[in-house]
C-alpha cells in the first residue's frame, strides 16, 4: 500500500529504515560496463517465436545465448535467460519487438564485459532503429543535465532464432544501468516505491532540473508522486529526496509513432511542449536557467558529435533544442510557458489516468 508523506515524515522514515535496513534492496554496484562509449557488438540467440508470443501479464524466462568479442577479439558466449518486460512496449500492437530483460546466472557473472550483475534491462528496436537511437540520445542528454541519471550503453545486436525458423536480423539496442547502481554511484539510496513524496517535498533545484529537462525533450509521460517513469533516491536523512527519470519514448525528441499525449493535457502531439513541474522560487528558476545555459554546447554536441546519426536526424533534434533555448532565454515566454504553468500545476495538478 502506498503512503503519502511530508518531508518531515519522510526524513523520519529514512532514519528508522537506515537504523536497520536499506530502503530498497541494493542488487548492483557501480558498473564499469557503462563507463565506455563504443558500441558493443553482440549476438543474441533465442527462441524468437516463443519470446515474441510471451507478452502476457507474467512472461517467463527463456534460455538464450549472448555472444560477444572481448578487447582481445576472443569470442565469448554466455548462457543467459531473456524475458519480455515493459508496459506499453510489451503490447504487440505497439512494438513488433518488445524490450527484454537479460538475466545472468551466477556462473555467467564473473569476468564478462557486463559486470557482475544478475540482470540488465535491454531496450530493443521496437519498430525501428531510428527511435532506439533517439531515445538512447535523450538518456545521453540527461547525463549532461545531471549525474543523477541512468547511464546507457549502445549495442548492435544480431538476433538469431535458436530454432532456425526466422531470418537473422541486426538492430540497435541499449542497456540501461540498474537502479541500485545508479543510486550507489551517486552516494544515494533508493526510496521504496510505497513511500509517496510529492514534488513540493523533493529537493527543489534537483526537481526543477528534472522538470525543465522533461520540458526540453518534450516529455509529459511522468509523475513524481505516482512514480510513473520516476525513481526517487535519498542521499541522507537530513536532505530532501531527488527524483530520477527514465523511459523517454513518449518524448518529442523521440516522436515514436505510437506516442500520443493523454487527452487530459490538452495537447495534440508529443512534439508540443508542456511544463509538468510545479511552483519554484525565482532563485531556483534562475539557478536552473543558468545550469541549462552553461551546458548548452554539451547538449547540442550529443547530437552533432554522434557518428550514428545522419544530417537529417541531427537537424531534427537541434532545431527542437533551438525552440527550448528560445523559451529559456526569453523572459516573457519563460514566464508564460514555465512559471505560470508551474503555479497553476501547484494549485490544481492534472492527474493522468493510468499514472497512479
Amino acid at each position: 500500500m502506498a503512503v503519502r508523506v511530508s518531508l518531515v515524515v519522510f526524513q523520519l522514515a529514512i532514519a528508522v529504515v537506515a537504523s536497520g535496513q536499506q530502503l530498497a534492496p541494493v542488487l548492483a554496484t557501480t558498473n564499469p560496463f557503462f563507463d565506455r562509449e563504443e558500441v558493443v557488438m553482440l549476438t543474441l540467440s533465442l527462441p524468437l517465436e516463443d519470446v515474441l508470443r510471451d507478452r502476457g501479464a507474467n512472461p517467463r524466462p527463456h534460455p538464450a545465448t549472448l555472444a560477444y568479442r572481448n578487447a582481445h577479439a576472443a569470442p565469448t558466449e554466455l548462457a543467459v535467460q531473456v524475458q519480455v518486460r515493459g508496459n506499453r512496449r510489451k503490447d504487440p500492437a505497439v512494438c513488433e519487438f518488445p524490450p527484454l530483460l537479460i538475466k545472468f546466472p551466477p556462473e555467467a557473472r564473473a569476468g564478462n564485459i557486463f559486470g557482475e550483475v544478475a540482470e540488465l534491462k535491454l531496450t530493443t528496436h521496437c519498430l525501428s532503429d531510428t527511435y532506439t537511437l533517439r531515445e538512447y540520445l535523450v538518456y545521453k542528454l540527461y547525463n549532461v543535465a545531471t549525474d543523477l541519471s541512468y547511464r546507457t550503453r549502445l549495442c548492435r545486436i544480431t538476433y538469431r532464432d535458436s530454432r532456425g525458423r526466422r531470418r537473422v536480423s541486426e538492430q540497435y539496442g541499449f542497456f540501461l544501468e540498474n537502479s541500485a547502481a545508479m543510486a550507489r554511484r551517486n552516494q544515494a539510496t533508493l526510496v521504496a516505491k510505497g513511500i509517496i513524496v510529492g514534488m513540493e517535498n523533493m529537493d527543489p533545484v534537483a526537481t526543477a532540473t528534472l522538470a525543465l529537462f522533461q520540458y526540453m525533450v518534450g516529455n509529459t509521460d511522468w509523475s513524481v508522486p505516482y512514480r510513473h517513469n520516476i525513481r526517487v533516491v535519498s542521499r541522507s536523512q537530513e536532505t530532501a529526496p531527488v527524483p530520477v527519470a527514465y523511459d523517454f519514448d513518449y518524448s518529442g525528441l523521440v516522436l515514436a509513432p505510437y506516442a500520443v499525449p493523454p487527452v487530459e493535457l490538452g495537447i495534440s502531439s508529443v512534439r508540443q511542449r508542456l511544463f509538468r513541474g510545479h511552483r519554484f522560487t525565482p532563485e531556483t528558476y534562475a539557478a536552473v536557467q543558468d545550469h541549462y545555459n552553461s551546458r548548452r554546447s554539451a547538449f547540442y554536441n550529443v547530437y552533432l558529435a554522434c557518428p550514428y546519426l545522419n544530417q537529417e536526424e541531427k537537424t531534427f533534434a537541434t532545431r527542437y533544442l533551438d525552440e527550448f533555448y528560445k523559451t529559456l532565454n526569453d523572459p516573457k515566454d519563460f514566464e508564460r510557458r514555465i512559471v505560470r504553468v508551474g503555479d497553476r500545476n501547484s494549485k490544481k495538478y492534472t492527474h493522468i489516468r493510468g499514472f497512479d
